[in-house]
């Protein structure tokens, strides 16, 4: 394994929870922990990305949102990694290509909020990402019907797997996904930056 990058052992389950993280806060702490045990992770690695290629603006430089990150999911089960930039990545599918040549035998999941499976058939080669990893959904606030009635949900709705089923989720067959209704913080990191309140904003 290339020096700085992740170590995970062939058969572990590792969920990727990918974003700006501009800045990273409770929600995502929240999302993380419970992912953790409704889909019964070994690890989850935050990806903290260089750039989100569907927002205009740049983020805060990636140093500062890593230390953010650090800061705000204090857990031992729990990565902060910035694999996206040392790949050269910026679109999920492409990292999510180069991690499983990178890892053989491991069990990633592919992590994300309603609010994100609403909108992913924006998303690049969203179907290539739905062939390549199970993806695990947890609910936010207010987005709950409109992720469930997206593009994206109906085009899979075939390959969905029942919240109580959700321990499964790392080792199925893909396509294949879950969502879990669960209660949230109504907090957001666009939220936090319009209120001033990160000090890594520009």
């Amino acid at each position: 394994m290339r020096q700085g990058f992740p170590i995970a052992a062939p058969g572990m389950a590792i969920g990727l929870l990918g974003g700006s993280f501009d800045p990273a806060h409770e929600g995502h702490t929240r999302l993380t922990r419970e992912a953790l045990k409704r889909f019964r992770l070994d690890r989850v690695w935050w990806l903290v990305s260089p750039g989100n290629p569907l927002k205009a603006k740049g983020p805060a430089p990636l140093a500062v949102r890593m230390a953010r990150a650090r800061e705000v999911m204090d857990d031992p089960r729990v990565l902060v990694s910035d694999i996206e930039a040392r790949l050269g990545t910026y679109y999920t599918a492409d990292t999510l290509r180069r991690l499983k040549a990178l890892y053989p035998g491991v069990n990633f999941v592919w992590l994300m909020g309603a609010d994100n499976l609403a909108q992913f058939h924006l998303w690049h080669d969203w179907r290539g990402i739905f062939g390549m990893v199970p993806l695990g959904v947890l609910a936010r606030p207010g987005q709950r019907l409109a992720a469930q009635r997206g593009p994206a949900a109906r085009a899979y709705a075939g390959a969905r797997i029942a919240a109580s089923a959700a321990p499964l989720l790392a080792r199925a067959e893909t396509p294949a996904w879950c969502y879990i209704d669960m209660p949230m913080l109504a907090v957001s990191s666009s939220a936090i930056r319009a209120r001033g309140n990160w000090h890594g904003a520009a």
